[in-house]
């Protein structure tokens, strides 16, 4: 099935006001009624925990994540969706012609026509000795452009903490198509489906029953160095630092991690691997220095001399 990957992730909040200052602040495009986007036109939307537009409540637990809607290529895939989930569980059409349904262990799921715009954007350039295209005259540096705040370009991926992992990942590789990547042993599974070459857009990580949920998501920045400068704003402006900045084994992708407002972590991510289905899936044990080459941690700005005086 041609199954592109996530389109928007669709939460319930408690607090409304404080999750769309965090997504603004996030770097995401404020375009109303909840709706906050990446340059692609992937997004979040946040409505209020008890919006009766939400679909209902599926798990016991306190996940905020109410719906992921997957994007797919055409109408035939969503035919081809509906007519293949259909044959144990509702699959409702909405009135958006999207198709909403729950999975295997109780995640809702959305499908429809993919609307993301193609980015023409430059990835971030690398001044390397030996390079025969070493820029000459032009720096390098994101920060030598415009310094406006880095934008995230596309919603990369989401993470669920699930208790019943082996049902979870025989659904989508079954049911959806997704291909296995790579593997940590007794952990879970890196997933991409048919439509992408990405590394993975969903992971699965084994857990207790009562955790059960979204863990993080993240968008793709435009390299290591846009990743660096937006971690570092979110910081400065008071959001706490989850974990990171560093760098992935699996996947290859940077990665930085802050708490959110959202119920979950978010990350923002950078330079992630492409594999297509000549790729041989890896599969280690769940160990910490299997799950990043490197870990730095944030701090106030420093430069010689000391830091820039507080403001009073």
């Amino acid at each position: 099935m041609n199954i592109i990957g996530p389109d928007e992730l669709v939460f319930g909040v408690p607090d409304v006001v404080a999750a769309e200052q965090f997504l603004a602040d996030y770097g995401l495009l404020p375009r109303g009624q909840g709706r906050f986007e990446a340059l692609d036109g992937t997004a979040v939307v946040i409505k209020a925990a008890d919006d009766p537009t939400l679909p209902p409540k599926t798990l016991e637990t306190a996940n905020m994540l109410r719906k992921t809607v997957y994007g797919v290529a055409d109408a035939d895939t969503l035919r081809a969706i509906a007519e293949e989930l259909g044959r144990d569980r509702e699959v409702k059409q909405l009135p958006d012609d999207s198709l909403e349904c729950t999975d295997e262990v109780g995640f809702v799921l959305g499908f429809k026509v993919s609307r993301r715009q193609p980015v023409n954007l430059p990835a971030e350039r690398v001044n390397a000795p030996g390079d025969p295209n070493r820029p000459v005259n032009t720096p390098v540096s994101p920060s030598s452009g415009s310094g406006e705040q880095p934008r995230p370009r596309t919603l990369s991926h989401v993470v669920y903490f699930v208790p019943d992992l082996e049902r979870a990942e025989a659904f989508y590789t079954q049911r959806l198509g997704f291909r296995v990547s790579d593997r940590f042993i007794g952990m879970g599974p890196f997933l991409r489906p048919a439509g992408t070459i990405e590394h993975h857009t969903l992971f699965m990580i084994k857990t207790p029953p009562h955790m059960q949920g979204c863990e993080h998501f993240t968008f793709h920045m435009g390299g290591p160095s846009e990743l660096m400068t937006a971690g570092w704003n979110l910081a400065n402006k008071g959001y706490q630092s989850y974990w990171g900045p560093g760098r992935h084994r699996f996947g290859s992708n940077w990665f930085w991690y802050f708490n959110s407002p959202l119920g979950c972590h978010i990350e923002y991510d950078a330079d992630m691997d492409l594999h297509d289905d000549r790729w041989v899936p890896r599969e280690v044990a769940a160990e910490t220095d299997m799950s990043q080459i490197f870990l730095f941690d944030w701090r106030e700005k420093w430069a010689p001399g000391g830091p820039p005086p507080k403001a009073e």
